[in-house]
């Protein structure tokens, strides 16, 4: 079994990452979809082994425009989701990640948070962490070829 923190859309708000920073030692990934990628400066020199960072439209030269990692033989396409038009349909995002063979698709982008399964691929959206009234990022489980998605929110900070 291994466990994967995926959070995205940060913007900036590096305490967001604080906030949770106690979980990227005990977890065996942490994946940062983009919109942020800076932020993860910290994270990536503490676990340069675990943290992948993908760059987001809002993002310049640091990170990934597109991964695919492979966990326990299910294979994860990571990437922030504006090359796909996410905001309006998944369709583009559902067909690159069938093309790799991936069965999981994480994206941001939208910073609506959501876990959606089409044809056998599972989409998941963790929303956005550096959001001011709705932070959330995603808890993924990967067991037995299995993935089980689980968006957390965060209260907000006063």
């Amino acid at each position: 079994m291994k466990t994967l923190v995926i959070l995205s859309d940060t913007h900036g708000k590096r305490s967001a990452i604080d906030r949770i920073g106690h979980l990227f030692g005990e977890n065996d990934y942490v994946i940062h979809l983009g919109d942020g990628a800076a932020d993860m400066r910290k994270t990536r020199e503490q676990y340069p082994d675990k943290t992948i960072v993908l760059r987001g439209n809002c993002d310049i030269g640091l990170g990934e425009d597109e991964r695919v990692l492979e966990v326990e033989g299910v294979k994860i396409l990571c990437c922030h989701g504006h090359k796909y038009g996410v905001k309006s349909s998944l369709t583009r995002l559902w067909l690159r990640a069938q093309e790799l063979g991936c069965t999981v698709a994480l994206y941001g982008h939208s910073h609506v948070a959501a876990i959606d399964e089409q044809d056998g691929v599972l989409c998941v959206n963790p929303g956005a962490l550096g959001a001011y009234l709705e932070p959330s990022y995603c808890y993924l489980v990967v067991s037995g070829k299995k993935a089980v998605a689980t968006i957390v929110s965060l209260p907000p900070q006063a």
